[in-house]
């Protein structure tokens, strides 16, 4: 019968038959062959393995029996949930039955199978391994173990005393290749412990009840034969012998400042050195360097470095209450403090120390800062003449000090113009000494009398361009007793021989004699 005949018949029967029992009967006659051993009890009813005319319901059908692979699918795990074509296609498209009761429907290709699809990558020596060293014959793939202690249990050393995780110390490359993190331990491996090898401490391999107090395993190489204890730790560290991390703050409650952090411990302590009571005033131990000969007191941290005895720490303005300016700040301590500095309290004031330095004799006061800065008695005075009963005006705020004041007491230099001018007065004498009445500070040549003002003779006409001392030729005293009357001063220029009388500007004015007017 030839496929077309068998196709129409099938066609036929179909349409006659509306029970499932003859569908069913339907279904084996259509059946391309006999299913796989392992299906072989289920072949009877199709509905296990296949829906009718629903091809795309069949892998749902395979997974309600194939439950691990269903569950390695839900949870991306082995071959079939890491796989992608495995995961989302048709299982059929890899697993064709109805090929004969001793066929094959898994077939693997160990050459080029990618185990990285495996919940077991292979990393390491593992990568070069035949697939029959972990895979039995006869059990399926996926049963193969995946602790290390199931293929290395002839391999521990260890006696099973650190587990079966093998993993969390060695390596896949090779037993010898270690990765354990010895933090974890509590006995974290510091400095040279580090270069140790495990065998050095683990002498037994068991790992168990390690000994961890240093002197378990130094004990010979103690130096201090037991005389500074079993704990190691608190004066060495693990990067050598002579690395000490004793902390001198912590141990003693003496802090190792300066140069007495590079002191060997044998320059304060003798042999046993936590049976010694030192004292840690700094006298103690050093009296010797003491070149205050103790005028100091025995505080030499008050002033002095830890680092070195001259590196002084000592700050006047804030431990004494007087700040050190100037000239003071590199003074010698004992210039002022004659007297043990402790005991004796000394005032801050510039005469206690510089009264024989006063070249005023006590006239200017005891506070010289008035006019001296602390730099030096003659660096940049400062002194506001304008405060005295002398303001300097004009020239005279240029001159230097002791072009007036000739001694340093400078209360006696005198007030009058002519007390320094007298050699300048071109008057000799005649106008007085009140220069100031005509003349200003700022220059001789600078000066303003007002005649008309401050006398009761008004200068007019040629009066206004005469020399004063065509007038006034005597003293000033004799100048108080001029006359105002033209004939006081032109009697010899009276060409009337005084018949006119004494009023000549009856006639002729201020202007010139030669000037007349008529008398009216």
């Amino acid at each position: 019968m030839n496929r077309a005949l068998a196709s129409t018949l099938i066609l036929m029967t179909a349409l006659l038959l509306t029970t499932e029992e003859a569908i069913a009967q339907l279904e084996t006659l259509v059946m391309p062959g006999d299913v796989i051993e392992g299906h072989a009890e289920i072949e009877a009813d199709c509905d296990n393995c296949h829906a009718s005319f629903a091809r795309d319901k069949q892998r749902a059908l395979c997974m309600d029996c194939h439950e691990e692979v269903a569950g390695d699918i839900s949870n991306r795990r082995g071959y079939h949930g890491l796989f992608k074509n495995a995961r989302d296609n048709q299982c059929v498209t890899c697993h064709t039955d109805h090929e004969g009761r001793d066929a094959r429907i898994v077939v693997l290709d160990s050459g080029a199978f990618d185990h990285k699809f495996t919940d077991f990558v292979l990393h390491g020596k593992h990568a070069g391994l035949a697939c029959s060293e972990c895979h039995q014959p006869g059990d399926k793939h996926r049963n193969a173990p995946l602790e290390c202690v199931a293929c290395h249990e002839d391999d521990r050393v260890h006696e099973g005393t650190l587990g079966n995780e093998c993993g969390s110390c060695h390596a896949a490359t090779g037993w010898q290749d270690v990765e354990f993190d010895h933090d974890a331990t509590g006995f974290s491996l510091i400095g040279n412990h580090r270069q140790a090898v495990c065998l050095d401490c683990h002498t037994d391999r068991t790992f168990r009840s390690t000994p961890s107090a240093c002197i378990d395993c130094h004990a010979e190489d103690d130096v201090h034969q037991g005389r500074s204890g079993p704990e190691c730790g608190n004066c060495h560290s693990p990067t050598g012998w002579l690395d000490t991390s004793f902390d001198h703050t912590r141990d003693t409650r003496f802090t190792l400042r300066g140069s007495h952090a590079n002191l060997s411990c044998k320059d304060c302590h003798s042999d046993e050195p936590f049976a010694d009571a030192l004292k840690t005033e700094c006298v103690s131990c050093h009296r010797a360097d003491d070149n205050h000969d103790g005028h100091f007191g025995e505080r030499c941290d008050t002033c002095h470095a830890a680092t070195e005895w001259s590196d002084l720490i000592f700050d006047h303005a804030r431990d004494a209450s007087h700040e050190l300016l100037g000239g003071h700040a590199t003074a010698d301590c004992r210039s002022c403090h004659v007297e043990p500095i402790f005991e004796v309290s000394l005032s801050a004031g510039c005469n206690s120390c510089h009264a024989a330095d006063d070249p005023h004799e006590g006239t200017q006061g005891e506070t010289c800062n008035d006019c001296h800065n602390e730099f030096g008695w003659t660096d940049d005075l400062f002194f506001d003449h304008d405060l005295t009963r002398f303001p300097l005006l004009g020239a005279h705020g240029g001159q230097e000090c002791i072009a007036c004041h000739t001694s340093q007491v400078f209360r006696d230099a005198p007030m009058a113009c002519v007390d320094c001018h007298r050699n300048d007065d071109r008057h000799e004498g005649r106008l007085g000494d009140a220069c100031g009445l005509c003349h200003n500070p700022v220059d001789w040549t600078s000066w303003l009398f007002d005649h008309d003002t401050q006398t009761a003779f008004p200068l007019l006409g040629a009066h206004v361009s005469v020399e004063c001392e065509a007038c006034h030729r005597n003293s000033l005293q004799h100048q108080l007793r001029l006359g105002s009357r033209c004939a006081d001063c032109h009697r010899s220029d009276d060409v009337h021989d005084g018949e006119f009388g004494t009023d000549c500007g009856r006639c002729h004015s201020a202007d010139s004699f030669k000037n007349v007017r008529s008398i009216r």
